[in-house]
Order: structure tokens, then sequence, then C-alpha cells
């Protein structure tokens, strides 16, 4: 932990919103836990926070984020690093719950984010990751979930300047959870680039269940929503999975990586 911040709970908000180049004054708009199938929750002793190592190298940003979560009661922010080194070194001291990274830091400010993220996986596997990131390009969310989704979130900065969005994407990633920003869902859907891939040999009726996966919605939810079974819709879901080549994944990743595949296909 480092020094004693008095700025009120207000003004931290703001100060991390202008610094991550938002609107202090707009609600932004929610974040997306990516069809999240519910994770066995990871245990933490009674009583005691999430505990939150968070490195960005943004003097400004890396302060208003520190003071909004040192102001959650949850969270007990254990370390501040301003680079991968340092990140790294405090992960090895403090053996946090969750990491929360900015996507570019120092050395090289490039994916050091992802690339952390990539290494906890194999590393530290029960260590939650968040990476904070200006960009809503969606190549960077799926390296994220490229060795699964499980315990990973991405959000763009601009979500800082709301709590409650960030503590509910810490909260989600501790247990275990993903959540993918909104606007990156949205780069997929806009960006409409035509190419062939697998999504293109579902069928019509497999199409129409991957797009209401895409919504978020569970098995039964389809399955009410189109009026079938929902013993249909497993058999369907499970055609879709073989198809796109995510057999062998666990059902909360292949989700994940399923309507990711389907909304970059446009």
């Amino acid at each position: 932990m480092t020094g004693t911040y008095t700025r009120t709970a207000s003004e931290a908000s703001i100060l991390a919103a202008r610094a991550a180049g938002g609107n202090p004054g707009t609600t932004p708009a929610s974040v997306v836990v990516a069809t999240h199938v519910a994770a066995p929750v990871r245990p933490r002793l009674p009583g005691v926070g999430i505990r939150v190592i968070l490195a960005e190298d943004n003097t400004l940003l890396r302060e208003g984020i520190a003071q909004l979560l040192q102001r959650a009661d949850e969270i007990d922010l254990v370390g501040i690093a301003a680079d991968r080194p340092e990140l790294e070194a405090l992960i090895e001291a403090s053996s946090p719950h969750v990491v929360v990274t900015d996507i570019r830091m120092p050395p090289t400010g490039t994916d050091e984010g992802i690339q952390i993220a990539a290494e906890l996986r194999e590393t530290r596997p029960d260590v939650g990751v968040v990476v904070l990131s200006q960009y809503a390009d969606p190549a960077y969310a799926l390296a994220l979930l490229d060795g699964g989704s499980e315990g990973r979130a991405y959000l763009l900065k601009e979500r800082v300047s709301e709590v409650d969005e960030l503590l509910a994407a810490i909260r989600e990633v501790a247990a275990g959870g993903s959540v993918i920003d909104s606007k990156v869902v949205e780069s997929l859907v806009s960006s409409k680039r035509p190419h062939t891939s697998e999504v293109d040999r579902l069928t019509p009726r497999e199409s129409e269940i991957l797009g209401e996966m895409a919504q978020g919605k569970s098995n039964a939810a389809i399955a009410t929503s189109l009026v079938l079974s929902t013993r249909a819709v497993e058999k369907h879901t499970n055609s879709i999975f073989s198809k796109l080549g995510l057999s062998e994944e666990i059902d909360v990743n292949r989700r994940v990586k399923a309507v990711l595949l389907y909304l970059a296909a446009g």
C-alpha cells in the first residue's frame, strides 16, 4: 500500500474519468458479462477481502483508480505498480486474488497486460485478471481469452469513472467468471469484415441459437425464446461447438469463444 489519500470518492471518480479520457458527467454503458456460466466460487478466508494489485503507468489514472479501490470495503489493495517488473515482483510477494492491469506498460509499451494474464494462467491459475484498455479492438480481448475465459475481464478505461463497473468485474473474475466490455462486442458487430469462417458452416437454426447465446442467454432462456425444448437447444449448442472446433473446451470457455467467433464473423 502507498501513501494516505484525502480525496472524496466522487473526486476520485472524476479524477479517474478525466485521466482515462472519459466524461465524468455521464453514466457508461453497462459492462457485458459475456455469456457467463456460473463458475465455482474461489474460496477466500471468512472476513478477508479480495486482495487486489493495481498496475497502471499513467500517474493520474493510477492514483484515481487506487483511491476508488481503497474506498471499497470488499477490496484489499495490497500493491500498486507502474510497470511490468514492479507488477511481477508484487504478485510474487503479495499473493493477490485479482490483478487489475493496464494493457500497455513499460518496459515495451505493447501488450504487457495480456502477457501477464497468460503467464498467470500457467503459474497462478487461481488469480483473476482485469485488463484495462483504451482500445476497443476485439483482437486484444480474443488474445486475453486465448488460454480460457475463466477469471478474465477486458474493460475500457472509460469504465473506471463508475466504480461499480470496475468492482463488478473484480468480483466476477475473483469468482472465476468472465467479463467483456460492451463496446468491444459492439466493435465486433459493426466491423462486418467479409471473410470465410467456421461460423459459415452452421445451419440457420444453429446460427439463430448462437445469436441468442450472444445476448448472454442460458440454454433455458434460448429454449423459451425460440419455443424449443431445452434438450433440443443443448443438441444444437453441442453441434455448434463441434463445428467451431470447441468441443474440448469447458463450457464457460467455449460459450464465450463461440459468441466472439459469431460476432467477429459479422
